[in-house]
C-alpha cells in the first residue's frame, strides 16, 4: 500500500471509531429508556417472548447482508460462504448452540428486568456483566487481570449495591405489578449467563478464522427457531387467544430492531475502539439514562443512588485503563 492509502486507511478507521462508538452511547441509552416505557405504558401488552424471537430474527438477516458484502456482493461466493462454513461443518455449527440458547434466555431475562427496575437502575446493575466476564475470562481463558482490574470490580459491587439498596422511586410507570427482587433476579441472572457466553463465544472466535458475522448467522440460525419454540412453551396460549404480535406497534419493533443490531454494534466497537473509549461509550450511556428518566418516568435521584453511580462509572473506566509498561533505559556509566 501507498503512503496515501494508509493515511487514507488510518482516516477511515478513526471515522469508523468515533461514529461507532456515539452510535453505541446512543443505543445504550436508548435502548435501556425503550424496553422500559415499551414494558410499563398503558395499552396492549406486547409478549416479551416474541419480540426476541423477533430480534433474533431481524439480527440474522443483517449478519446474512453484512456475509454478502463480505464475499464481494456476489451471489455465488456468498452462498459458498455459508455452504462451507455452515452446512458442510454441521459439528462446528452445533458448538454455537451453548451460546446462542445462553443468548435466548439472557435477553427473555432483561424484559424481565426491564418491566421490574427503573430503567436507571436497571442499566448500572447490568454492569455487573463486566464482573461475571472477568470471571469466566479467568476460568475459562485463564486471562490474568492486573490488581487495579480486581479493585475496580470491588468498587463495581459497591456502586451496584448501593444503587440496589437506595430509596428511588419513579412515579410514572404503570402496566403490571412489579418487584424489584424479580427485577434484580432476573438481571443478575442475565449478567453471569452474559459473561459465560460472552467468553465462549471469544474462545470460539479465538479458535477459528471464520469471520465475526459468520459467526453471529450460526447463533441467529439455531436461536430463531429456539427463540419460536420457548416462545409458543411460555406463552402458547395467550398467542393462540391474541395472537403472536399482539401489542405491536411502530414503538415496539423499534425496540426489537435496537436489542437486534446493539450486539453488532458492540463487535464494531471492539473491532475500532479500545476498552477506554467503550468505557467512556457506557459511562456516558448511564449518565444520559438516569438524566432522561428524571423527565420521562418522574424518576427522584437520592444522594446514595447517585454515589452508587458514580462509583460504577468509575469502575468501567479503572477496568480498562492498562498502564503503559515502564521501559527500563540503561544508564551512562
Amino acid at each position: 500500500m501507498t503512503s496515501d492509502t494508509l493515511a487514507k486507511k488510518g482516516a477511515a478507521d478513526q471515522t469508523l471509531k468515533y461514529v461507532s462508538l456515539v452510535t453505541l452511547t446512543g443505543q445504550n441509552a436508548v435502548l435501556g429508556l425503550s424496553m422500559r416505557y415499551a414494558r410499563t405504558r398503558p395499552g396492549d401488552m406486547f409478549i416479551s417472548t416474541t419480540a426476541v424471537a423477533m430480534s433474533e430474527l431481524v439480527k440474522l438477516f443483517a449478519c446474512l447482508l453484512l456475509v454478502w458484502n463480505d464475499e464481494g456482493k456476489s451471489l455465488k461466493n456468498w452462498w459458498g460462504a455459508l455452504d462451507s462454513t455452515i452446512i458442510k461443518q454441521p459439528i462446528d455449527t452445533l458448538k454455537v448452540c451453548v451460546p446462542s440458547f445462553i443468548y435466548l434466555i439472557q435477553n427473555n431475562l432483561l424484559y424481565v428486568a426491564a418491566s421490574n427496575l427503573d430503567v436507571a437502575t436497571y442499566q448500572i446493575t447490568y454492569q455487573l456483566k463486566i464482573l461475571t466476564t472477568a470471571v469466566f475470562a479467568v476460568t475459562m481463558l485463564n486471562k490474568k487481570l492486573i490488581s487495579t482490574q480486581w479493585i475496580s470490580l470491588l468498587i463495581l459491587i459497591g456502586g451496584v449495591a448501593l444503587v440496589q439498596l437506595s430509596d428511588v422511586k419513579e412515579q410514572a410507570s404503570q402496566g403490571p405489578e412489579q418487584s424489584k427482587m424479580v427485577g434484580f433476579t432476573a438481571a443478575l441472572t442475565a449478567c453471569i449467563l452474559s459473561g459465560f457466553a460472552g467468553v465462549y463465544f471469544e474462545k470460539i472466535l479465538k479458535g477459528s478464522d471464520i469471520s465475526v458475522w459468520m459467526r453471529n448467522v450460526q447463533l441467529a440460525l439455531l436461536s430463531v427457531p429456539l427463540g419460536l419454540i420457548t416462545t409458543y412453551l411460555k406463552d402458547g396460549s395467550v398467542i393462540s387467544e391474541k395472537g403472536f404480535f399482539t401489542g405491536y406497534d411502530n414503538f415496539v419493533w423499534f425496540t426489537v430492531m435496537q436489542n437486534a443490531l446493539g450486539g453488532l454494534l458492540v463487535a464494531v466497537v471492539v473491532k475500532y475502539a479500545d476498552n477506554i473509549l467503550k468505557g467512556f461509550a457506557c459511562s456516558l450511556a448511564i449518565i444520559i439514562t438516569c438524566i432522561a428518566s428524571i423527565f420521562i418516568f418522574d424518576f427522584n435521584v437520592t444522594v446514595q443512588f447517585a454515589l452508587g453511580a458514580g462509583l460504577v462509572i468509575s469502575s468501567i473506566f479503572m477496568y480498562g485503563y492498562t498502564p503503559k509498561p515502564s521501559s527500563s533505559l540503561p544508564q551512562k556509566m
